[in-house]
């Protein structure tokens, strides 16, 4: 095992480096009998390979995490030693983050680190749920079991993510050109017929309120900054339009960070909870992956707190997890957890009918997984459903503007052409 420690020496100078060891207390005898006098020693983090800012950025696909946990599984079942099954699937591997991640894993295990731990220390692989229950099938002795549940978990969240990127792309294709489209067409094509309007009828000619909308606006996305008064030559020559999408770009980066804290990522879960449809689908997904989750833990043999508190960070919403915690201190308290769930805002009364029977019968997992099912479904029929809504409301909106935008300019030139033709 790798670490890195501070450490002083006879003369007093301070010096830092990197260490292997077996252990953390091994290290600091090492270092004693070198004459050191040790001031911090920790375990060397893992590398955040794929975050260089020049470089490509690497990262394991769902896929790839799917295939390694069942070729995982199907080796340890046939009695492949865990350190040899490592290597091996390192080989295998054909993304090299992958590999990189799998031989520091190799490493940790052929060290005397359990398996779980060691993925733990690549939590951009390998998340809190898949960790903790790789931990709870190496203490049950069924980790084999435990993988072959993992993968299919994975499975089904990546197909859930693969539904939803899909739906949403075209929209956001179609939004997309049209705002460049609506943009280019302010700076660059209304001005040059503003000109031929005044042209034709002079610069008090009459024109539609909706024309002179047009122009305005045109007009003031093309003209320079407002802030012109500035002493700024970069700033005074910018036009409006490149400078407010300046401010609004800033903006966004300042909303992004706030919304990664834990405050701003709250509120911001709590504003989709009360998004008409964007709601039902945030539900929906938690709904499941809770379901799922929950029940590969308790099948796993891990306790009901426990499960909560792993399940509660794999719901990717905050105010259901906060939720989920409030039900735990209930649990701890000697409740069912059907019973704060039947009370919950957000969780539907057939998921606490359900865990009821669940509880009742000692088949909590077998009942969860119906559930994953039956919202998993749901999730995937009321996407695919908005997809087919989205699809024609988008070209009818891309239609109107464009038909706007021509009814704004070429119906007075067509009048004012006429005009001047009668007399």
């Amino acid at each position: 095992m790798e670490f890195t420690y501070k450490a002083t020496t006879k003369e007093g100078r301070t010096i830092t480096g990197t260490a292997e060891a077996a252990s953390r207390p091994a290290l600091l005898a090492l270092l004693r009998k070198q004459g050191l006098h040790p001031l911090l020693v920790e375990p060397k983090k893992a590398k955040l390979l794929g975050s260089s800012l020049f470089g490509p950025k690497r990262k394991v696909k769902l896929s790839d995490l799917v295939i390694f946990t069942r070729q995982l599984s199907t080796m340890i079942s046939a009695g492949v030693p865990l350190a040899r099954s490592l290597a091996a699937l390192q080989d295998d591997s054909g993304n090299p983050y992958m590999r990189e991640v799998l031989n520091g894993v190799a490493k940790e295990v052929e060290g005397g680190i359990p398996l779980g731990d060691a993925f733990a220390k690549y939590p951009r692989v390998f998340s809190d749920v898949y960790v903790n229950m790789v931990r709870a099938g190496e203490e049950g002795g069924i980790l084999d079991e435990i993988l072959k549940r993992l993968a299919s978990q994975v499975e089904q969240d990546a197909s859930i993510r693969k539904k939803i990127k899909s739906a949403m792309m075209y929209p956001i294709v179609i939004l997309t050109v049209t705002i460049i489209a609506f943009f280019g067409i302010m700076l660059f094509i209304v001005p040059h017929l503003a000109v031929i309007l005044t042209s034709l009828g002079g610069p008090n000619a009459k024109l539609p309120v909706y024309t002179r909308v047009l122009l305005s606006f045109s007009n003031f996305c093309s003209k320079p900054t407002i802030l012109g008064h500035l002493s700024i030559p970069i700033i005074s020559k910018l036009p409006n339009l490149i400078l407010f999408l300046i401010i609004f770009g800033v903006a966004a980066v300042y909303v992004i960070r706030y919304i990664r804290t834990d405050t701003g990522k709250y509120r911001f879960h709590a504003l989709l909870l009360r998004t008409p449809i964007v709601k039902t689908i945030v539900l929906k997904v938690a709904i499941a992956r809770f379901s799922r989750t929950f029940a590969s833990l308790m099948g796993a043999g891990v306790s009901v707190l426990d499960a909560l508190d792993v399940t509660g960070a794999a719901l990717g919403n905050k105010v259901i997890e906060t939720e989920l915690q409030a039900a735990a201190e209930e649990v701890k308290n000697g409740k069912q957890l059907s019973e704060p769930l039947s009370q919950s805002k957000h969780f539907p009364p057939i998921v606490a009918q359900m865990l009821l029977v669940g509880e009742e019968t000692g088949q909590i997992d077998t009942v969860l997984v119906k559930i994953a099912d039956f919202y998993e479904e749901e999730v995937t029929v009321l996407i695919d459903g908005l997809a087919a809504v989205i699809e024609p409301i988008m070209i009818i909106f891309l239609g109107a503007g464009v038909g706007l935008i021509a009814a704004s300019v070429m119906g007075p030139i067509a009048n004012l052409s006429k005009n001047i033709g009668n007399s």
